[in-house]
């Protein structure tokens, strides 16, 4: 990067003496060599920094912070910010987990509750997953236990054994 900085001011102060000093003929020919050594000389000089510029692009995004004098903090924000948005568009919030088996028809029962939930609250989301050994169904996408706490009251009379549980939730759409 030096190199580039020093040799653009000599360039330009080499390029402005040829346009506009108007020499003699004779000089002419001793005018271009200078320029084309100069040129020649310098070339190679660029080449080596922009391969060096090339592979530092190539490394990881945190060599960059290394390199920076800043706040320590400042940095784990910015990785934590990464983190997240590798998190792929959830974030920590909360279900109403309403069923949750063990048996072999376990898949089975889970796809009934899923229907019999969406057949009276189409307007919230219902999840099955499988996590060994259990079917467990959860609704809901809520930023806060409140949230949930409401759902949970509402359907209690129809699913005696829901609760709240903590989850990555689907981030709510915009448009």
């Amino acid at each position: 990067m030096q190199n580039e900085r020093v040799s653009s001011p000599k360039f330009i102060i080499i390029l402005i003496f040829c346009i506009y000093l108007r020499p003699r003929r004779q000089q002419k020919m001793k005018r271009f060599l200078i320029l084309f050594s100069f040129l020649l000389l310098n070339g190679p000089g660029n080449a080596q920094v922009s391969t060096r510029e090339s592979n530092s692009a190539n490394t990881q995004s945190s060599d960059i912070f290394k390199r920076l004098d800043q706040n320590p903090r400042l940095s784990e924000l910015v990785k934590l910010h990464i983190r997240r948005n590798q998190q792929g568009g959830k974030t920590q919030g909360f279900r109403v987990e309403i069923f949750f088996s063990s048996e072999l028809n376990a898949r089975q029962k889970a796809q009934s509750i899923k229907g019999e939930f969406l057949a009276s609250y189409p307007d919230f989301n219902v999840y099955i997953t499988y996590v060994s050994p259990d079917f467990k169904v959860r609704v809901g996408d809520f930023r806060t236990k409140n949230e949930a706490l409401k759902l949970m009251k509402e359907i209690q009379y129809r699913f005696p054994k829901a609760f709240v549980v903590p989850d990555l939730i689907e981030l709510p759409r915009l448009f």
